[in-house]
């Protein structure tokens, strides 16, 4: 079985900036895709970006430059570093880990409001 553990959520004024995390712990194995999703009222879950186990990354066209993911693959651990916020970031990130199956996070909550 696999958990992923989320933090870095909140509350942040348009312009700011926020670090999500995502602690994956369990059976994992060592080639794998971790990812960030994002679902905002009302709307679907969309993926925001996602990191091959060699580094290799892709971007929703609508966050490309202004966030940047990495990962720890010794922690098992993926980053979501989101610069330049805008107020239609707003959503409940997901982390999501990909292996033979696919684990979802419980999700944090994200808000850009001044």
């Amino acid at each position: 079985q696999v958990q992923l553990v989320e933090s870095g959520g909140g509350l942040v004024q348009p312009g700011g900036s926020l670090r999500l995390s995502c602690a994956a712990s369990g059976s994992i194995l060592s080639i794998y895709v971790m990812g960030w999703y994002r679902q905002a009222p009302g709307k679907q879950r969309d993926m925001v970006a996602i990191i091959g186990s060699g580094g290799r990354t892709n971007y929703a066209d609508s966050v490309k430059g202004r966030f940047t993911i990495s990962r720890d693959n010794a922690k098992n651990t993926v980053y979501l570093q989101m610069n330049s916020l805008k107020p239609e970031d707003t959503a409940i990130y997901y982390c999501n880990l990909l292996m033979v199956r696919e684990y979802w996070g419980q999700g944090t909550q994200v808000t850009v409001s001044s």
